[in-house]
């Protein structure tokens, strides 16, 4: 654990990382109040579209993220975010209060929150190098997704056992408090967390890929003709539409199939989440693949191989899935985070970041739209081999493609310093991600991932 402590002493990363911490935590709070007021009001038909609504818009805010993250202040982004999400939040409790709160204020909610996620989702990874020394890099992409993992599991449990307490409406309240809190903790960095480089509109080429800041073009190029990044996009998209229909089945399940109604859908949740962020420990932990990829396609068949134990609806063996799932999920979303810091070029980070992860987490409104009606029809058995497939077939073409693409040297074994981090699941040829310079797209895109993570 010394290697995480060294980097937590960093002052400013131990402010975004705590910050982002309590805003997610409140985050997963939410979602647990949203999912159990749709469930219990309207049935797995108003469920299925607040998931549509609450992921859904992630596509249109990453198209316009995309333009503002490499052009503008990423603290000012930040900032505005929080206080737009923050606001969306607290009009639930108010709109309660006064009585007229309607379940299409709860689709807007949901929609405002998916439509500026991407903005901290995008930032907080690329902003790392700006707040961590190199050797260290690969321990704070760990950390980021262990704050995903930590709050997704506390989140969601803490929402559980404050509905029966205090309502679902006011966790909402609780939600904004949490982003006031990461935007004072944004604000008071020393960094200034400007736009990167401060030049021209256009920098040239680097590597042979055109760097305008204005335009999607050379982004899109980079991922297309980057066969490793292309596959890294495709099968964790795919990837993503099992965990959307993850995100339905489990209200669905603590509401329909199992004892213990919020309380069990915040044991759920996470339960998924704890496994992820024990994944992301592991990660940070460990020694880098010599074939990255090889190891990202196994886990990811293992993966969706766990998803199998859903079937029956066995609380037990739900709990066992999950783990199952979400471990191996985290150790994959963390290596391929340092392949793609690796390959990035800086000057195209934020975008391409913003873009992949975009692209992942727009799956996962494409999942509650196929899990809805069939929970619906209690086709139960269907959505659960659903997503294993989805899940875990990627995983067969990462093997297929790209095994050994990406080959890592064992760096010698030498005596680490206290103050020295452990790679983690680096893909450098020097065994760091660190060393090889750009971060990319990351997280999952991590942040972590989650999975978030991402992830």
């Amino acid at each position: 654990m010394r290697v995480y402590a060294s980097v937590l002493r960093i002052p400013d990363y131990r402010k975004l990382w705590f910050g982002a911490v309590i805003s997610l935590l409140g985050d997963g709070a939410t979602w647990t109040a949203l999912a159990w007021i749709a469930v219990s009001t309207g049935g797995a038909g108003t469920l299925g579209v607040l998931g549509v609504c609450y992921s859904a818009p992630v596509l249109l805010g990453g198209l316009l993220a995309g333009k503002v993250v490499d052009r503008f202040s990423r603290r000012k982004l930040l900032v505005f975010d929080s206080l737009v999400r923050g606001a969306a939040m607290l009009a639930v409790p108010l709109l309660y209060v006064t009585d007229v709160l309607d379940p299409w204020h709860l689709y807007v909610v949901a929609a405002v929150f998916g439509l500026f996620k991407i903005i901290p989702i995008g930032i907080i990874p690329a902003v790392l190098p700006d707040l961590v020394p190199k050797k260290q890099l690969p321990t704070a992409i760990a950390l980021e997704a262990v704050a995903y993992g930590a709050a997704g599991m506390l989140g969601p449990a803490l929402g559980g056992l404050l509905i029966p307490l205090i309502g679902g409406y006011w966790v909402l309240a609780l939600d904004c408090v949490s982003y006031l809190v990461f935007a004072g903790l944004v604000l008071s960095l020393k960094a200034r967390l400007d736009r990167p480089g401060a030049g021209a509109e256009t920098t040239g080429d680097r590597n042979g890929v055109s760097t305008e800041r204005s335009s999607w073009r050379p982004v899109v190029a980079f991922v297309v003709r980057d066969r490793v990044m292309l596959v890294i996009t495709i099968t964790f998209t795919i990837f993503n539409v099992a965990m959307g229909m993850l995100i339905v089945a489990q209200p669905w399940l603590a509401h329909e199939r199992l004892p213990g109604g919020a309380t069990m859908l915040g044991v759920l949740v996470g339960g998924l989440a704890g496994a992820e962020m024990i994944g992301s420990l592991i990660a940070g932990a460990i020694k880098p693949a010599v074939r990255p990829m090889l190891r990202i396609g196994l886990l990811q068949v293992i993966s969706g191989s766990g998803l199998l134990l859903l079937l029956g609806a066995n609380p037990v063996l739900i709990l066992v899935g999950q783990v199952v799932c979400g471990l191996p999920a985290m150790l994959m979303t963390v290596s391929s985070q340092s392949v793609r810091y690796q390959r990035t070029p800086e000057v195209l980070r934020g975008r391409t970041m913003t873009l992949m992860r975009t692209l992942m987490h727009s799956a996962y409104p494409l999942g509650a739209i196929v899990a809805g009606p069939l929970l619906a029809g209690d086709h139960y058995t269907v959505v659960v081999l659903a997503m294993a497939v989805a899940a875990g077939a990627p995983g067969l073409l990462t093997l297929g493609l790209v095994r050994n693409a990406v080959v890592n040297k064992r760096e010698p074994e030498t005596p680490a310093g206290p103050e020295s981090g452990t790679p983690a699941e680096s893909e450098t040829p020097a065994g760091s991600a660190a060393q090889a310079a750009a971060e990319p797209v990351g997280q999952t895109p991590v942040l972590a991932a989650r999975s978030a993570q991402d992830g």
